[in-house]
């Protein structure tokens, strides 16, 4: 039995049992700052040494094809930047796939992007495609990001709810026209905190539910509903039921024609206006800029809404709907004609609202499939 512990094998060693080529080896040692450190054993190097060991040891085996998973990890600023250095030089010669989690370290000389979500292949774009690169960004942003959704305003609070009633209670709801019943025997409640999905096919009764709720429909005084604290019927106004409610839709968008700054989109919410036209709070420019930080937008706060993409509009509508932080949110088909990259934008917003806030979300779509994660009641009609 021994009475001393081995020191294991050196770095110097490990190089010249396992690169093929040890002058180089040595060389990239010196250049990433482990000169000195050639002697010592392996097991002695911190975290950081031994990652930049072990990336010398692949970059002097000569590779046909080199794959780094996340390289730039742990490495001071002046390291970083030789290691981008030296892998452009590299890139003319080996062809490379790296794995990042920030695509902010993506280096120049990259010229193919994929995006990778639970084991599977999402997009893989061109690097010099402007817009699907700002698009995947601006994804990776929303999934990633430390910020959290902007709290409300308390000069524009809504009325305080109580806590131990529902949001939305519904007994034996229908909706007919003459002989033609759209549904009925519909018993739905909402509490407060609860995340629901609405799904059905065309024609099924989703539209006429929500105008239910939000007192749009002629039929909710002739149904047994009770919203935010008032029976339907019961000499409430409109309004008085709408404060409570964040509604996005397409019939929105298509109405949102105003040209305006996206700063001011955000502060509309707080009117409950297209457009804005009353003067915005120093409070109420902060929350919006805050909201533009959350969605990758900071840098467009005075651009034009109007000639933003119809995917950056409907995230632009989402925040303008949640300003006031209202008890309900309502989202009817928010990815309806968006292609995949703004669909999953979208998503991750809701993802984050739901997350983030005591905003109860009401998720309307087609498909019972498309499920968004935080989502976890349905109902289906039809």
């Amino acid at each position: 039995m021994l009475d001393v512990i081995a020191e294991g094998t050196t770095v110097s060693e490990i190089f010249r049992r396992d690169c093929v080529d040890y002058p180089l080896a040595l060389e990239l040692a010196e250049l990433f700052g482990l000169g000195n450190l050639l002697d010592r054993a392996f097991r002695k190097l911190s975290t950081g040494e031994s990652r930049k060991m072990m990336l010398v040891r692949a970059l002097a085996n000569q590779p046909e094809l080199l794959v780094l998973d996340e390289p730039f990890d742990g490495l001071d600023v002046d390291m970083y930047a030789q290691l981008q250095s030296y892998l452009s030089q590299l890139s003319n010669t080996v062809p490379m796939v790296i794995v990042l989690n920030r695509l902010d370290e993506c280096p120049d000389f990259i010229t193919d992007i994929a995006y990778v979500e639970n084991g599977e292949l999402h997009h893989r774009i061109k690097r010099n495609d402007e817009t699907a690169y700002a698009e995947l960004y601006q994804l990776l942003h929303l999934k990633t990001t430390d910020l959290e959704v902007p709290a409300a305003d308390p000069e524009n609070a809504i009325p305080a709810l109580d806590a131990g009633e529902p949001l939305v209670h519904l007994t034996n709801a229908s909706i007919r026209y003459a002989d033609t019943v759209i549904f009925e025997g519909l018993n739905w409640t909402i509490q407060p905190n609860e995340h629901w999905q609405l799904s059905g096919p065309n024609g099924s009764g989703k539209t006429g539910l929500l105008s239910l709720i939000t007192g749009d429909h002629p039929q909710c005084y002739t149904n047994d509903i009770f919203v935010f604290g008032f029976q339907r019927g019961s000499g409430e106004s409109i309004w008085q039921i709408k404060q409570f409610i964040g509604y996005v839709s397409t019939a929105l968008q298509w109405e949102y024609r105003v040209s305006i700054s996206l700063r001011n989109v955000i502060i509309s919410g707080f009117y409950d206006s297209i457009g804005l036209y009353s003067k915005a709070t120093e409070r109420q420019k902060q929350i919006a800029d805050e909201w533009l930080a959350l969605l990758g937008m900071a840098d467009r706060a005075d651009y034009p809404f109007n000639k933003l993409s119809y995917g950056d509009q409907r995230l632009l509508l989402i925040a303008r709907a949640m300003v006031k932080h209202p008890p309900l949110l309502i989202l009817d088909e928010p990815c309806l004609g968006l292609d995949d990259m703004n669909r999953q934008l979208v998503l991750a917003l809701i993802e984050k609202i739901c997350a983030s806030t005591e905003t109860s979300v009401l998720y309307v779509n087609h498909h019972p499939e498309d499920k968004i994660k935080g989502i976890e009641r349905h109902l289906s009609l039809g």
